[in-house]
């Protein structure tokens, strides 16, 4: 509860104004918020003076109030004169020789937020500008606010102490920074030639590398030791995971040393093939010659959110459509999944072992190993899977999110959203494949979002290594005597109630999903779903047409010219001349898949699309009131809540017996330990009224800048099948 509470209150106020006016719309001013603007050392913050009435369905977070930015989701502090005609962009310590008349907040997350100061006084307007400007640029990682806070409730309070240091406080995600994390996994993955290699301890190798790591069982520490010199930043190649066949996927940074480079790589690939037990080749893929380079990266995603965000929805959809395509951004995902299914292939159908070769090792190795990884062992597509997954593939193997992120002011050429990119990529796999999935899109973007909340370690730093010498450095200048300097503890970001509370988490819980433990009714009795450990690729049959491969409904009549098969008929009917990879992938697309076992990306251009709700969420002009995704999401989970009650109750009937009849449970599970957002109502209770949800559900474009008015487009004019994005005003009298 003090966690919940005390970053709000705890944050100290910089300066504020009164009589600012939140702009919701730039035609007329009737919707427009008066209130006070506040920054503090934690974020701005607006209180209206009237708050609008809270929509019903909305996510609430714990830290962050509805109109609340953190500091570090600021990207570009735009203070305007319009009687001037001047504008600036503001940066820490400039000054500002104009009294602003408006501030316009460009946000990371992708919001335009935009206040008025027509009544507010002039020096204090331009004193609250400079603060903000000034605090969410930092030159040091010790003025982001969690280093305060962490300082202070080591002084204020001595909750959470143990012998010491901290405790996890129950944490289920393993965050493997011990060798008991990496052992289950080696476990869980049959990995049984493989070890857990401490020679890192105490980054006594590799600045950039976990303490701990996995290598070859015939690789010694001593050779470790000594080969580590060659490889860029001392970083020895890390085991990710491994195939029930036993091939191995690894990943590796390069070898700067020609001299050093065949003698090296003939160890470590003479290694690895030891580790197979059919002693298979090893295939290498160099990322950083197949796929773009992180500025190509940054510079696509800049075009997309400029399309999407900040210029106007007035062009033909054809056009906009164009706009997007582009951009390349689509074109950068479908690359990277491409990249992924062909190692997939060398994985699973060759049998073979990988290497996944990068200079560094630190950015397109996160993206593609986790994709891999993903597409290969269904673990990875539960909810606690996909935090290991990201914990042990980007957070512990030294992605550098404090420079790809730009929390500080230095950092902007290092910048890039590989981290977006991936999310974009499982969301591409999740909107093809729904039911594989246990989490929703809704977690992803809150996932993202969470990088630009300075409360948690797991998107603040580069390294491991970085981590833990700032949390001891900022413990000596708190005086914070050694031996407790643990208790400086940076909370993981997977420890979802500091954010949400156990309703609003409940929102990340996929209800088609069909999980390991998953229930289903065959001949009447409810069974488990179990999955096969004969083969990863479904052989199931007779499965409706509209279903296969878990694709949605409809989409089955399409030709099926899956990801690598250029050729492929849409009967599926063998090609002459083809290849062993074209096989592989014919097979595969021709039968049902099993949502618990392998998973291939289609990657037709049709198929890789905007993620609108990403992209989308905070424009009002392309909000449909009553529509959208989040209409069928909302009846999804109401019909699984309900099966889920009636479920209940059949394990509570009692068996007949010869003085009573059998009565059903009265009631399900607690309504809050229900896995669904939305709730099914008993047959006793009164109908309640629906929710009004929108597709930006659950988040709320209203206080958003837009250009034109609050109400966005009626779904009536997507459902009369309209190729224009008509202009807002046009429709202002229209009805669903």
């Amino acid at each position: 509860k003090s966690w919940q509470k005390s970053p709000s209150t705890e944050a100290i106020v910089v300066n504020e104004v009164n009589f600012v006016r939140k702009c919701i719309s730039t035609e007329s001013g009737q919707d427009d918020l008066w209130g006070k603007l506040i920054c503090t050392n934690f974020k701005v913050s607006f209180i209206p003076q009237d708050a609008p009435p809270k929509q019903m369905s909305q996510l609430s977070h714990l830290l962050l109030g509805e109109h609340d930015i953190p500091l570090t989701c600021l990207e570009q502090v735009v203070t305007v004169n319009d009687t001037r005609g001047k504008k600036k962009v503001l940066g820490s310590n400039q000054k500002l020789k104009f009294n602003p008349t408006e501030l316009i907040l460009y946000c990371k997350d992708l919001r335009i937020i935009r206040f008025c100061f027509d009544e507010a006084g002039p020096e204090s307007a331009k004193k609250v500008c400079l603060a903000i400007a000034h605090y969410s640029h930092p030159a040091d990682l010790h003025l982001l606010f969690g280093f305060e806070y962490q300082g202070r409730r080591y002084h204020e309070s001595k909750e959470g102490r143990a012998n010491g240091s901290t405790t996890r406080r129950g944490l289920q995600t393993p965050i493997f920074d011990r060798p008991s994390d990496w052992d289950r996994e080696i476990k869980r993955t049959g990995a049984s030639e493989w070890r857990v290699c401490s020679v890192n301890e105490n980054y006594a190798i590799s600045q950039s590398l976990p303490e701990y790591c996995i290598v070859p069982v015939s690789l010694a520490d001593q050779d470790l030791k000594r080969h580590s010199v060659y490889f860029t930043d001392n970083r020895i190649p890390l085991w990710c995971w491994n195939h029930p066949n036993g091939s191995a996927l690894v990943r590796m940074a390069s070898i700067y040393d020609p001299a050093q480079q065949k003698k090296i790589e003939q160890k470590v690939f003479t290694a690895i093939t030891k580790s197979h037990p059919h002693r298979s080749d090893v295939f290498r893929y160099e990322l950083d010659k197949n796929l773009p380079n992180i500025q190509e990266i940054q510079s696509a995603f800049v075009k997309v959110r400029q399309i999407c965000v900040i210029d106007p929805f007035e062009e033909s959809e054809e056009r906009w459509l164009s706009s997007i395509e582009n951009s390349r951004w689509l074109e950068h995902v479908r690359a990277v999944l491409k990249q992924s299914a062909e190692i997939v292939y060398c994985l699973d159908g060759k049998n073979a072992s990988v290497i996944l070769q990068e200079e560094e090792d630190r950015d397109l190795n996160c993206v593609v190993s986790s994709l891999v990884q993903l597409m290969l062992d269904p673990h990875y597509r539960s909810l606690i899977g996909f935090q290991s997954l990201v914990q042990k593939e980007w957070v512990m193997a030294g992605h550098r999110f404090l420079d790809r992120c730009s929390h500080l002011k230095k950092n902007y050429k290092e910048e890039s959203p590989l981290f977006m990119l991936f999310l974009d990529c499982v969301w591409q796999m999740m909107n093809q494949y729904p039911a594989a999935f246990e989490f929703t899109e809704a977690y992803l973007i809150v996932l993202s979002d969470s990088m630009w909340i300075p409360l948690f370690s797991t998107f603040l730093f580069n390294s491991p290594k970085q981590r833990a010498q700032h949390l001891m450095d900022f413990a000596k200048n708190k005086a914070i005597p050694h031996g407790e300097d643990q208790i400086v503890y940076f909370p993981p970001v997977w420890d979802w109630s500091q954010q949400f509370s156990n309703k609003n988490q409940t929102l990340f819980n996929n209800p088609m999903y069909v999980g390991k433990g998953a229930t289903c009714v065959q001949n009447g009795e409810v069974k488990t779903f179990r999955r096969t450990k004969k083969t990863y690729s479904s052989t199931l049959r007779g499965t409706p047409a509209s279903l296969r491969n878990g694709l949605k409904g409809g989409e089955d009549t399409q030709p099926r010219r899956g990801s690598l098969v250029s050729e492929l008929r849409p009967d599926f009917s063998p090609v002459k001349d083809e290849s062993p990879s074209e096989r592989f992938f014919r097979d595969w697309f021709s039968q049902p898949v099993d949502q618990q076992g392998l998973l291939i990306p289609l990657l037709m251009p049709s198929h890789v699309v905007l993620w609108r709700l990403f992209f989308l969420r905070w424009v009002p002009e392309a909000c449909i009131p009553k529509g959208g995704i989040a209409t069928a999401y909302h009846k999804l989970s109401q019909l699984v809540d309900e099966i889920e009650i009636l479920q209940n109750q059949l394990r509570q009937y009692k068996g007949p017996s010869p003085d009573t009849t059998p009565l059903p449970s009265p009631s399900g599970p607690p309504l809050e330990q229900r896995r669904m957002y939305f709730k099914a109502s008993s047959p006793n209770d009164p109908p309640t009224p629906p929710d009004f949800l929108n597709s930006s559900f659950p988040f709320t474009p209203v206080g958003n800048l837009c250009r034109r008015t609050i109400y966005g487009t009626p779904i009536s004019k997507f459902l009369n099948g309209a190729r224009i994005w008509l202009s807002t005003e046009t429709l202002a009298n229209d009805t669903v």
